[in-house]
């Protein structure tokens, strides 16, 4: 996985070995979403999808030792199976978050799909640095789970 960051905005970019339309369902169905969001050791027990420009979301997500929390957003752009845009913020935010959008592009390459994650702006290092752990986290889990065929 290549990650590189310009100014404040956090960029990821991984292969994963499944077409689009795999990968897509995995980003926008809340069974398939529940199996891999979130960094190691968090859970998302409840995810509220109003997939449509205009919709919205909500994620609870719950770690290991701690209180759940929420995050949510709205659906900017919806492409399938090859993107997806939508704004991303804390429910309970901290002092230094702001909303910042998310953009999923996902690219045949071969048979195989380039999953491409652009998010920005953020208000500090510190919290580019968080979303960049916990997507890191997330893609793998993504990619354990496409690659595992379940």
């Amino acid at each position: 996985m290549n990650a590189r960051a310009g100014g404040l905005v956090l960029e990821l970019t991984c292969i994963m070995s499944a077409p689009q339309e795999r990968i897509f369902r995995t980003l926008t169905e809340p069974a398939e979403l529940a199996k891999w969001w979130g960094p190691r050791g968090f859970t998302t027990p409840e995810i509220g999808l109003d997939l449509r420009v205009g919709g919205g979301y909500r994620f609870a997500m719950q770690p290991t030792d701690g209180d759940l929390f929420h995050l949510s957003g709205e659906f900017l752009e919806i492409d399938p199976p090859s993107r997806l845009v939508y704004t991303f913020r804390w429910d309970e935010p901290d002092p230094d978050d702001r909303e910042t959008v998310v953009s999923l592009s996902l690219d045949d390459v071969e048979g195989a799909t380039e999953v491409s994650l652009l998010q920005g702006e953020f208000a500090t290092e510190a919290r580019l640095a968080l979303h960049r752990s916990g997507w890191t986290d997330s893609l793998e889990k993504l990619r354990e789970l496409i690659e595992s065929g379940a």
